[in-house]
């Protein structure tokens, strides 16, 4: 039998690849395209290929060792951008968090023992102004074994209240102090963001106290950053307000007489997690590697392994086509795992629709358990480290992070900053550049702005209670194109006829269908139907379809040859037939009768916008 040799180097027969012979090969695959020409530098592709991120950072197409970034150090040392720990939890991974928003205690008692007998191993309560009662706390938590299940309470303003009858329920059961787990949830600088009340951290530095003497396994405060994320933000302006805001609760916590490194052990962090799941899994290194840069300078370094929570994105969360959601959040849950955070809740697919119902709940929490149990996601301490992408991304992050918590300290803080207008301003403006790019669909949704589906029949739920407003906003990224839809389906709803265009097919089906299809696609983004000519290339024909059709509106859709012969002719003759608007699929050409134009990379709201008005389809 032939042995191996002791060494064997598996490239041994190629010769080394260079990042020039990578870009060559890339170039000639552009030329092919369109994207490049002959003059067209190989050293171009680099900016061809890449994209920038909201945050302004280059992401390049490919990355080599001369990319590498600094040192990121070891799991469970600082600076911690490998993770808090040095291994994971034995047969665990990360703790798997269930939110509770019901405010019904006989239902949310019935969601909360599924979920801890299926999988679940914390509770999260949110007991917002229409949530769930503190008072309700027996009821709600009846069964449920307080000294095995950590508990995490959102309560707002009545986060005193809310402790105060944990603490009780906790006696009254006969559970130690020593043995409750979990978090207040005291946050009054998120409350604040939420609601522009004035923020008062009397109430967290006390809960502090109580939890750092009498309950050692609590944290009173949780840093909620997906409120800024909510609001628009980019991921570096997310951790940015996170760190300010955990570095005004170290002030405020360390002024009460807690020292620093006592003071950090009671934070905890809550990022939104999303289906870009590069970008989240760096977030989530940046973000423990800038928390132990503020550990440093507070004299603390080995008490800075940041405490993360991650929840699946609401922004990204679609009311049209929910089960898409399930997609997204998987995504975003893989994410959250490899970024190394400690908890996650992955949001149920119905969410935006009102109450999650069992079956969505029991989804959110499979999805969990498959990838621990089956992908084996959480038995890797830091999966991606070591990616030379990841790395890079993640130290571009901290960087942008740290420039602009520095902006808000230099501001006077995140209240301050709050109070001025400064942070509403910044995530303001990243939203208008993001929803610039959700409308013209460089950011698209499925199953909302692509590939819609106009007869789904979308289940009903209870409603959920309101969530605090009066602060920065809640942005969704499907809103744009879920408000059109609302707007076409009350029509039709009204009037009983759907709002239609006519598309004019001109050649035969192999001619138009990718055109036809395009403008189908695009004109059901926005709750318009549409119906065809059928293959034809006689105008008249063509224009006494489109009156047997009912609509108002029609669409030319074809290809360039064909356009050159018949567009113009049959633009006109559709004009005649009192068409209000003729579209024409392509790029704009200057065609006779043809009013405007649709295309890959058009601004699609603005073309169902106008479509719509000319359907006289209101407001």
């Amino acid at each position: 039998m032939t042995r191996l040799p002791a060494e064997l180097s598996l490239a041994a027969d190629f010769a080394p690849a260079t990042l020039a012979q990578w870009q060559e090969l890339a170039l000639a695959v552009l030329r092919k395209s369109g994207a490049a020409d002959e003059n067209t530098h190989p050293d171009a592709v680099t900016g061809l290929l890449g994209r920038t991120t909201y945050d302004g950072i280059r992401v390049a197409p490919l990355y080599t060792g001369a990319d590498a970034a600094p040192e990121a150090g070891l799991p469970g040392l600082p600076p911690f951008t490998r993770g808090g720990q040095p291994t994971r939890p034995v047969g665990s991974g990360w703790d798997i968090r269930q939110r509770h928003a019901d405010p019904d205690p006989v239902a949310t008692n019935e969601a909360i023992l599924a979920d801890l007998e299926n999988g679940g191993s914390s509770i999260w309560l949110a007991l917002e102004p229409g949530g769930l009662d503190p008072a309700a706390f027996p009821a709600a938590l009846d069964g449920v074994y307080l000294d095995l299940v950590g508990l995490i309470l959102d309560a707002g303003p009545a986060t005193e209240r809310a402790a105060a009858a944990l603490f009780a329920l906790a006696t009254g059961s006969g559970v130690a102090a020593a043995q409750l787990t979990g978090n207040l949830g005291a946050d009054p600088l998120g409350w604040q963001a939420r609601t522009g009340e004035n923020a008062d951290l009397r109430s967290a530095t006390v809960l502090a106290g109580r939890c750092a003497t009498e309950y050692p396994g609590l944290r009173a405060v949780t840093v909620d950053a997906t409120v800024f994320h909510d609001a628009g933000g980019s991921d570096a302006e997310e951790l940015g307000c996170s760190v300010a805001a955990g570095v005004a609760y170290l002030r405020a916590l360390t002024d009460a007489g807690l020292d620093p490194a006592a003071a950090l052990g009671q934070l905890e962090f809550r990022y939104a997690a999303t289906a870009d799941q590069f970008s989240t899994i760096a977030k989530l290194r940046a973000a423990r590697r800038v928390w132990a840069r503020v550990a440093q300078v507070c004299g603390a370094p080995t008490a800075g392994a940041q405490r993360q929570h991650a929840v699946t994105s609401a922004a990204m969360m679609t009311s049209r086509d929910p089960w898409v959601n399930m997609l997204r959040t998987t995504l975003a849950c893989f994410a959250a795992g490899v970024g190394g955070a400690d908890a996650v809740t992955v949001q149920p697919f119905d969410t935006r629709l009102g109450l999650p119902d069992g079956f969505s709940r029991r989804i959110a929490r499979n999805t969990q358990s498959l990838l621990l149990a089956e992908a084996n996601v959480g038995r890797v301490v830091d999966p991606a480290g070591g990616s030379w992408y990841v790395e890079r991304l993640t130290e571009d992050l901290a960087r942008a992070a740290w420039a602009w918590f520095t902006e808000i300290e230099r501001a006077g803080g995140l209240a301050a900053a709050l109070g001025s207008g400064l942070v509403a301003d910044r995530l303001a403006r990243t939203w208008d550049r993001r929803a610039k790019n959700l409308a013209h669909r460089r950011d698209p949704i499925t199953g909302v702005s692509e590939f819609p589906l106009l007869e789904e029949r979308l289940p009903v739920r209870r409603a959920a209670p309101a969530p605090p407003s009066g602060g920065l906003p809640r942005h969704r990224y499907a809103e744009l194109f879920e408000d059109l839809r609302d707007r076409a389906e009350a029509h039709a709803a009204t009037t009983g006829t759907v709002p239609s265009v006519f598309l004019a097919t001109l050649g035969p089906v192999a001619a138009h269908t990718g055109r036809a299809s395009f403008a189908a696609n695009l004109f059901a983004a926005g709750g318009i139907a549409t119906t065809r000519s059928g293959p034809a290339t006689d105008a008249d024909e063509i224009a006494a379809a489109f009156t047997a059709s009912g609509a108002t509106v029609a669409c030319l859709c074809g290809t360039d040859k064909t356009y050159a012969a018949l567009a113009g002719p049959v633009a006109v003759a559709l004009a005649a037939a009192g068409a209000r608007r003729v579209w024409l699929a392509g790029p704009p050409g200057g065609w006779d009768g043809v009013d405007s134009y649709l295309f890959a990379g058009c601004d699609a709201v603005e073309v169902l916008e106008t479509t719509l008005r000319d359907l006289g389809v209101d407001r």
